[in-house]
């Protein structure tokens, strides 16, 4: 096998007794079917990669190996081998106990082939967009009645960002007292009228 990584093998090698067929097997398989291959070691487990990009990856636990395509989701499944990612621990094949839990290698060379064709066609996974939370903020109805009686101040609120109205309710829900809050309250629209933040002071430091 060419490309061989030092660490690859030394995971091999030191892999329970019932891991070492499994992995040397599929090792050996993703070589013959992409003689190109290169074995890196990333995430703390061997990954093949190809033409720049990862190919393939596997690993061993304690009771089950796994084996994944980095690009899955982007594959054709004809043979409805392939599981989603984390629905049987890492991987797509389920969790592989020994040889018989593998599928048939005419059928994994075939996997592997399509794995190939996508990065011979540098065809990328979508990056994973998480959606963006909309910072809300509920503002109290106690200063909600107070800016109503100061137009300035609420005009110059309602244009403040999202952290300088924060800072301003939670100095005001903080207060330990209704008297200590009514207090605050009134210095804020004070405050506020002119343009000024909560932590005015010290910014102007």
């Amino acid at each position: 096998m060419a490309q061989i990584h030092p660490k690859v093998e030394e995971y091999v090698n030191n892999s329970a007794d019932f891991a070492k067929p499994i992995l040397s097997h599929l090792r050996k398989l993703v070589h013959t079917t992409c003689p190109d291959v290169e074995e890196t070691w990333k995430w703390s487990f061997p990954n093949f990669t190809y033409k720049g990009a990862i190919l393939c990856s596997m690993a061993a636990f304690k009771q089950h190996c796994s084996f994944g395509f980095w690009k899955a989701s982007l594959m054709d499944d004809p043979d409805g081998i392939l599981l989603a990612q984390g629905d049987s621990g890492m991987g797509n094949l389920g969790k592989i106990t020994s040889l018989k839990d593998l599928p048939k290698d005419a059928i994994l060379k075939k996997y592997i082939k399509s794995a190939m064709l996508l990065n011979e066609e540098g065809i990328k996974k979508a990056p994973i967009v998480k959606p963006i939370e909309k910072k809300e903020i509920i503002t109290p109805s106690y200063f909600v009645d107070a800016l109503a009686d100061n137009p300035d101040a609420k005009a110059v609120f309602d244009t403040f960002s999202y952290s300088n109205r924060k800072e301003y309710i939670e100095w005001f829900e903080d207060a330990k007292t209704e008297v200590t809050r009514d207090k605050r309250v009134a210095q804020a629209i004070e405050w506020i009228a002119e343009g000024k933040t909560r932590n005015w002071k010290y910014k102007n430091r």
